[in-house]
Parts: structure tokens; C-alpha cells; sequence
């Protein structure tokens, strides 16, 4: 789409151009947007890109709790393929440490090449196509760029699928809570008089309850027998049912006030129902602050997520999430001897701050009085 460039074309410009011309000139938004995309990607295609499932089939037993393996390309022997070296670790009682060593054969370090678009486990990509081909990986053996965790899984692997799930939390949460505040929203709004009276008598009591101790309450409500699958869906569901006030509250106030416009009017005489009227005539004027709202929640829906597994109250092993991972940094033993637990930590920062800045930037592009830069 083409730039804004003077007066004139502001002044003939559709909202859409008028909302994109704003955003691309917040840079900072276009780097989280950027950021997203490669999130989006790496949960798009998890198995693909990690070398390993995650699970008990994929575990390294001569490499537990293991520092991530450097990729090289010039040692004592010469400069060839990037390779890393295969590696053991194990626990010193005496010590109380961890203790790693390079394998040898014939006294020379066992050397193994990294190999692009390499043969592993059988999966389906997007669940459609199967094939046994990962991003990387070796021949014979096992690769931990991200070293392993105290089960001698590999960090790496576990990293790209816990991605992939706490974005799902976070994206079907926001859907959930997105449907429910349209309804009850919308319905509040529109309808008005007693009805509104008494949607927002309810929403009032959702609104005072504190957040965290009734996400707690609920989710100690799932039963220890609980599948893995339950317990996500029903995740998903706790975080959806409790997070829709607020942007309910939002679309109300814009309808009580748009109702009664000319526009609105017309319709009505010309025989439009209450729904066509909501959907077709009003929600779209208020579009782009319901996509902005909807951003700049969604990693509040992640924070939740992360904070009640990290605590145990929320998914569990075998299941991989960000929250699930970062359980193994809470001891002062990650801290002090396995700094690389808190590499899942870093993704779940930059994904915040991505959100974060994303937010901002439709935030500031979908004021209608910004003015554009020059």
C-alpha cells in the first residue's frame, strides 16, 4: 500500500491507509511485529525445526543436565563443516557439581558434522505431510545446542514446542474472551435499559474478584488423572472465562454512544435487525481498537499461563510449555550450576516485549487524532 505522502492524500485516505500509513512509521512496532512472525513461524512448524520430539523416546541418558554444545569450524585438525564434539556429563556427589567431557576414539575427539535438512523422527508438518526431515541435526549420536535438562532432554527441541503451546494458550484464550466480551459487550450496548442494568451488575462481580487467586482456585479445581489435553482446554478455557470484562466494557460504551447516530437510524428504518446493525454498521468504526485491545492482552494470557505452571497449578510434564520449562530454574542448583534452564526465559521475555511494542504501535496508528509524519 502506498505511503501518505502529502495533505491531500490524508485527507482522501480510507481509514485502513490512514492506520497502516501510522504504523509503519513506529519502527519499534515493526521490529515486534517481526519478532512475532518468527515466533508464529517456529510454532507454525515446531517439528520441523526441532532436531528431537522432547519426550522420554528422545532422551540423550549419557548427557543429563548437559551445557549447550558449541558449533565449531576450525580445530586443532583443520577448518571443515560445522561440527560439534560428542560429549558426556554426569553428576560429581563429591563435588557437588557437574562434570563434562569430550568423548574420544583412538585418542582424537569424536567429531560429529551438522547436517542441514536431516533424517529423525517421523512427524506430520502442519499435522498434514509426513516426513522424517528436521531443519538439522546429525548422523549418528545427538545435538544440543541448547544443552539438555536433568533428564537428558534436549532443551532445544523442548524450547520450539513449548512455543508453539504457550502461544496457542495465549491466542485461544484471547478467542475465547474476544467471543464473550462481542456478546455480552454488544448486547449490553445495544439493547440498553435493564438489560445493560443487569449484564453490568454481573460484570461488576467478575471485575472485583482478584485475578490471580481465582486463576488459582480454578485451575487446583482440574483432577490429578487429568489428561494432558484436558488440562490444556481447560487452561485455555479458565484463562477466556475470566479475562472479558474489560474489553466488554469497551465495546458497550461505544455502542450506547453510536447507537443513536443518523446512520444507525437509517438502518433501522430501512428494516436492518438489531445483529446487522451491531455487525455491519457499528463494530466496524471500532475495529481497529478491538484488534489493538486484543494485542495488547495477549501476553498478559502468556504471563498467566507461565506464572500458574511454574507454581504447578496449571500444565504438567510431559506437556511443554514455557511455564513448564522454567520449573527446572527455580532451584538455587539451576542457578548455580545450569544457567542454561534459563534459556526458555529468554524467549518468553522477547515474545512479552514483541507483544508489548506491537500493541503500542496499533495503539498509537489507530488514534484517529495522530497526526502522520512527514
Amino acid at each position: 500500500m502506498k505511503s501518505i505522502k502529502n495533505r491531500d492524500s490524508y485527507y482522501t485516505a480510507s481509514q485502513w491507509q490512514l492506520f497502516w500509513s501510522r504504523f509503519k512509521a513506529n519502527r519499534l512496532a515493526a521490529i515486534g511485529g517481526a519478532v512475532l512472525s518468527i515466533f508464529v513461524a517456529i510454532a507454525l512448524f515446531a517439528e520441523f525445526i526441532a532436531p528431537y520430539s522432547g519426550l522420554a523416546d528422545s532422551r540423550n541418558a549419557d548427557y543429563p543436565s548437559g551445557p549447550p554444545q558449541m558449533i565449531h569450524i576450525c580445530d586443532d585438525a583443520g577448518c571443515r563443516w560445522p561440527f560439534v564434539y560428542d560429549m558426556t556429563s554426569g553428576y560429581n556427589v563429591i563435588e557437588k557439581s557437574y562434570s563434562v567431557e569430550i568423548v574420544e576414539e583412538n585418542g582424537e575427539p569424536i567429531r560429529k558434522p551438522l547436517q542441514l535438512f536431516a533424517q529423525g523422527g517421523q512427524y506430520r508438518l502442519l499435522g498434514l505431510l509426513p516426513t522424517n526431515r528436521h531443519l538439522f541435526g546429525v548422523e549418528r549420536g545427538f545435538v544440543h545446542l541448547f544443552g539438555t535438562d536433568s533428564n537428558g532432554l534436549d532443551l532445544f527441541s523442548r524450547v520450539m514446542f513449548a512455543t508453539r503451546t504457550s502461544l496457542s494458550i495465549g491466542f485461544l484464550g484471547i478467542l475465547i474472551s474476544f467471543v464473550l466480551s462481542l456478546l455480552i459487550g454488544g448486547v449490553s450496548g445495544y439493547v440498553g435499559g435493564r438489560v445493560d442494568t443487569a449484564i453490568q451488575a454481573f460484570t461488576d462481580v467478575v471485575r472485583v474478584v482478584p485475578p490471580i487467586p481465582l486463576y488459582m482456585a480454578l485451575t487446583a479445581m482440574f483432577p490429578r488423572d487429568w489428561s494432558n489435553q484436558q488440562v490444556y482446554f481447560a487452561m485455555t478455557l479458565v484463562l477466556g472465562l475470566v479475562n472479558w470484562p474489560t474489553l466488554a466494557r469497551r465495546i458497550r460504551s461505544y455502542l450506547l454512544s453510536a447507537r443513536e447516530e443518523e446512520y444507525v437510524m437509517a438502518a433501522r428504518l430501512s428494516g436492518a435487525n438489531g445483529w446487522r446493525i451491531v455487525t455491519r454498521h457499528l463494530l466496524p468504526g471500532f475495529a481497529s481498537y478491538i484488534i489493538v485491545e486484543l494485542v495488547i492482552n495477549f501476553p498478559y494470557r502468556i504471563l498467566d499461563e507461565t506464572a500458574l505452571s511454574i507454581v504447578g497449578l496449571g500444565l504438567r510434564r510431559p506437556t511443554m510449555s514455557w511455564g513448564v520449562l522454567l520449573q527446572e530454574m527455580t532451584t538455587v542448583q539451576a542457578i548455580q550450576l545450569t544457567p542454561w534452564f534459563f534459556i526458555p526465559l529468554i524467549f518468553f521475555i522477547v515474545a512479552v516485549l514483541s507483544f508489548t511494542l506491537l500493541g503500542d504501535g496499533l495503539r498509537d496508528a489507530a488514534d484517529p487524532y495522530a497526526g502522520i509524519r512527514r
